[in-house]
Parts: C-alpha cells; sequence; structure tokens
C-alpha cells in the first residue's frame, strides 16, 4: 500500500484526486457540527493535497442517506476554503470537477443519498472514478464498509492511503502485538460481536478491563441482579471470566427510577436500578496496571456519558495521561470514547494516539486487515 506521501509534487500538481475521506460527524440540535474531531483529523489530507496543486475532490458519508454534508462544509471552512458541492456524480458534480483550478477543494454531498454507494456498485464506483484522476481513501473509520466509494473506486483509479489512513494502520498494527505489561480497556455493548476481540485480547495483552455495558453482561453471567440495565443477547462464558488477565469493574454507578445516582458494589444493584458506569473504587483497582504499563488500548466509555454520566472516564484520562507522560505508548478510539473525555481537563495531545475509528479499529485489532486496507494493497 502506498501513501500519497510517495508522490512528488510535480506528479500531484493540477491532478483532479477523489479524496475519500470521513466526515460522518455528529450534528446538534441546530443541524452544526457538534464535534469536529474527525473533521479536524481529516483536514491534514486535504491540505497537503492542496497546497501542492492537486484539485481536491473530497467525499464522504454522514449518518442517515437523507443528511446533508453542507453542515461539514461549513465545519471545514474553519481550516481553509471549501465550497460544497450539492451533488455527486451528477451534471452539477462533473462540471464543478472539470473546472476545478490547481489547489481548490471541492467537498460533494452525502455519498448515501445515493443506495448505489453501500450496495457497492459498480457503475457507481465508475462514475465517482469520472471524476478524478487519482484516487486517495484517507477514510479509516470507513475502511470496514464494502462500500463503492471505500473498495469500489480503487479499481479504476490509481490509488493510494492518505495521511491519515497511513498513521492509523501504522499504530494500530503495533496495537494488535503490544510491548509488555499492557492493558486494554473495552467499553461498549453487545458482547456477542465483541466476544472474538476480548478472547484476542487477553491473548495479547497483559491485563483486559470490560467496562461499559459489556460489564453488565459479566454481571449478569456471575449471577448477580442486574436491575433495567442493557444487556446483550450473549453472555461471557468461563473461557473468559475465568482467565487470570480479565479484569472487571468491583463497583458500579446506579441511577435509581427518580434519576437519583448513587454509587454500589455490583453485588447490591437493586431490580428497579439501571446501570449507568462504573465507580471509584474500580477507578483504583485498574490505576496500577494503567500507570504500569508501557503500552494501553482504550475502546469504550466507561458509562453513559451523553447522560453525563462521564467523571470515571475523565478519571481513567487522567491516569493514561499521567502514564504516557512517562512514556507509555496509548491508542484510543471510537468516536463515544473521545466524546466522553473530553472537557474532563486532560489534552489530546497528552493521551497518545487518538484514533478516528470505532468499529474499524475493533475490526483491525481483530483481524489485521479491513477491506478498505485490501482496496488499496
Amino acid at each position: 500500500m502506498k501513501c500519497i506521501d510517495t508522490l512528488s509534487e510535480k506528479e500531484l500538481k493540477g491532478k483532479r484526486v477523489l479524496l475519500r475521506s470521513d466526515f460522518n460527524v455528529p450534528l446538534n440540535a441546530q443541524g452544526e457540527v457538534a464535534n469536529s474531531f474527525r473533521v479536524q483529523r481529516g483536514w491534514a489530507t486535504v491540505r497537503y493535497l492542496s497546497e501542492r496543486g492537486a484539485r481536491v475532490i473530497a467525499v464522504s458519508h454522514l449518518g442517515r442517506s437523507e443528511e446533508s454534508l453542507a453542515p461539514v462544509a461549513r465545519a471545514l471552512k474553519r481550516f481553509g476554503p471549501i465550497v460544497f458541492v450539492p451533488d455527486i456524480v451528477g451534471a452539477v458534480a462533473q462540471d464543478a470537477s472539470h473546472a476545478m483550478k490547481d489547489g481548490e477543494i471541492a467537498l460533494l454531498e452525502n455519498l448515501r443519498q445515493d443506495p448505489r454507494e453501500t450496495e457497492n456498485d459498480e457503475g457507481f464506483a465508475r462514475e465517482l472514478a469520472s471524476l478524478a484522476e487519482i484516487y486517495v481513501d484517507d477514510a479509516f473509520a470507513a475502511a470496514h464498509r464494502a462500500h463503492a466509494s471505500v473498495v469500489g473506486v480503487p479499481k479504476f483509479l490509481p490509488h493510494y492511503a492518505g495521511l491519515l489512513m497511513r498513521d492509523e494502520i501504522e499504530t494500530l498494527k503495533e496495537a494488535r502485538k503490544p510491548a509488555s505489561p499492557s492493558f486494554a480497556i473495552l467499553g461498549g455493548a453487545k458482547f456477542e460481536t465483541k466476544a472474538p476481540l476480548i478472547k484476542s485480547l487477553l491473548a495479547n495483552y497483559s491485563n483486559l478491563f470490560i467496562t461499559g455495558a459489556l460489564a453488565n453482561d459479566v454481571f449478569k453471567a456471575e449471577g448477580y441482579e442486574v436491575g433495567v440495565s442493557l444487556i446483550s443477547k450473549e453472555l461471557p462464558d468461563a473461557e473468559i471470566l475465568k482467565n487470570p488477565r480479565f479484569v472487571a469493574p468491583v463497583d458500579v454507578t446506579v441511577e435509581r427510577p427518580d434519576k437519583q445516582a448513587r454509587v454500589k458494589k455490583q453485588t447490591e444493584v437493586l431490580s428497579d436500578e439501571k446501570i449507568v458506569d462504573i465507580g471509584p473504587d474500580s477507578v483504583a483497582a485498574i490505576a496500577p496496571m494503567i500507570t504500569g504499563a508501557k503500552y494501553i488500548l482504550w475502546n469504550g466509555p466507561t458509562g453513559l456519558y451523553e447522560a453525563g454520566y462521564n467523571a470515571y472516564s475523565h478519571a481513567i484520562a487522567d491516569l493514561i495521561a499521567k502514564a504516557v507522560e512517562k512514556g507509555a505508548k496509548c491508542v484510543i478510539g471510537g468516536g463515544d470514547t473521545i466524546a466522553a473525555i473530553q472537557g474532563g481537563g486532560v489534552r489530546e495531545e497528552q493521551l497518545g494516539f487518538l484514533s478516528t475509528g470505532g468499529g474499524a479499529m475493533l475490526e483491525y485489532l481483530l483481524k489485521g486487515t479491513l477491506p478498505g486496507i485490501d482496496a488499496l494493497q
């Protein structure tokens, strides 16, 4: 796989470049970008190409098919000049792409407004490819999707990885076989989809801490009351629960029906309570594992951060920052994880590498490749 930085400025100048970015970001109630993390990270490759005289035609998906990328274009204008084109492969997009001048940047409409994108339709991939002379994939967070703009277009154009895609792969390659001692934190839900990764992490990391809704599955499997908490279709088996490297929370934060929250031992949860986070004893239990680690991996917040339960995610971020300061390497991924730790007082640069991938990160850790990566080989 070649990165775009292997091309000289002469090879890029004046060329129309179809740049598959990942600007799939949350929008607020006013319809504007609520979190610009992916926008900011994706801008580096946009700027790199533009500064070398390429004519940058950026494409991305955004949420549901009816949503527009116009708010993303407005957010991108904080970083540099960009024109939004409300079309994908029609006459408007074709005219705009061929009228561009060196260094100019255009963002086309949400790819998923055309159902052929998710169908990986070859005709749609050909139409996208006709807009440009070079294809660059910088959308690591979408690389686990076998969609037309990810795996179809590279068949018809010279293709390269973007700067962010390169950095993600190089970093996560190391995360699959970390230096010891190592510590992994995995949150989220749907144990049935994460069981293979959990077993892989247990094999490759010194310790694995399960948190988020996955911890509810652990408590349920161990016979504890979990009240009205979110539970997966499947529960962890003895192979996982009895693994000496497996670590579960020792206390939880529960929310009562009157919305009051309190910290309890996991053995004390009542039938009408909902587990919304871990507790301080759990943070204290894993603190030595974090501060003593040479490599730390974290995907998934500890609690329902969107409901305000992010204090313990912030506490873990503080511990990680101290470990990174002492020389540990750290990778943190998943949009929810990053959103949960923002505003906690720890700067992003103190936390190691922040991955733009959520599902893509987890799938890469398990398999060592993704459809979007294979398409670039």
